[in-house]
Parts: C-alpha cells; sequence; structure tokens
C-alpha cells in the first residue's frame, strides 16, 4: 500500500514550531493578559512581604542571606498561592492540596533559580543584598508565571 506523504508530513509538525503556535495563539488572547496583569500584582504583594521578611531577617535578626531568604520565600509563598487560586486563575474548584503541591514545585524551581541570581549578585558582582534579592525575586518571576499557568492551576 502506497504511504501519502502530504498525510504524513501534516502529522508529523515540527513540535518546537508547534510550540511557537500556541505561544503566538495564547499571546493574542486577552483574557491571558488579564491574567498575567493579575499574576503581577499578587506578585508585586508578594514581592514586598518577601523584602520586608529578607531585610527584617538579615538587618534585624542578623541572619545568613540564605536562611533569611528561605524564611522570605515561606511566607510570600503562602500569600501567593491564596491570592492566585483565588483571584489571578480563579481554581477554586479544583482540590487545594493538588494545587498547593504543584504551586510549591513551581515556586521551589523558581525559588532555586532566584537564589542562584542572589548569590550570583551578592558573592560575585559585589551588589548588596536587599538589592540583589529584588533583581533575583523579579529575574525568577517569568519562570514562575509561566509554570502556574500551565501546570499548577491548568484549567
Amino acid at each position: 500500500m502506497p504511504v501519502d506523504e502530504a498525510a504524513v508530513a501534516d502529522t508529523a509538525i515540527d513540535p518546537p514550531l508547534r510550540g511557537q503556535a500556541r505561544a503566538r495563539a495564547a499571546l493574542r488572547k486577552p483574557a491571558n493578559w488579564a491574567q498575567l496583569v493579575r499574576f503581577a500584582t499578587v506578585g508585586a504583594s508578594g514581592y514586598v512581604i518577601n523584602l520586608a521578611v529578607f531585610a527584617s531577617a538579615v538587618h534585624g535578626a542578623g541572619l545568613d542571606k540564605g536562611i533569611a531568604a528561605t524564611a522570605a520565600f515561606i511566607v510570600a509563598l503562602s500569600n501567593n498561592f491564596v491570592w492566585n487560586r483565588l483571584w489571578t486563575f480563579r481554581a477554586s474548584e479544583v482540590n487545594a492540596g493538588f494545587q498547593a503541591a504543584r504551586f510549591c514545585v513551581v515556586s521551589l524551581v523558581a525559588f532555586a533559580f532566584n537564589l542562584a541570581v542572589l548569590y550570583a549578585l551578592v558573592d560575585g558582582l559585589g551588589v548588596a543584598e536587599v538589592p540583589a534579592q529584588a533583581l533575583a525575586i523579579a529575574s525568577a518571576t517569568p519562570l514562575n508565571f509561566i509554570g502556574n499557568k500551565l501546570w499548577s492551576f491548568k484549567a
């Protein structure tokens, strides 16, 4: 039986091209942009909480930057999960424990990236700790949004 090469070519779309097409389609949806704005708003509140806890732990309690960053991460994580679940992704119909577990995994990956940037800025470039943490948080935000949108709170 002869093979229809055109049909085979249609079904064997290059995965990177398929991903690019999905990304372009997602960028055209106003709802995705509104969701990104809500995520950024929640992130801003978490950012302030994170920096306040970090600064208090480093300057007030004299803790090491790694321990301070971990404490700040845990406090901000709790805030961000609740607000992202209820407001950003409006995913309250799904089991909260399941979402929380996924949210923690995504957040831990983003936090590991954050810590790598923090140490590179402070120890490698001599940036002061609090501004370095501010930059590290900002650099991890895109990773965090994509992971939470596509996995933690996937509709």
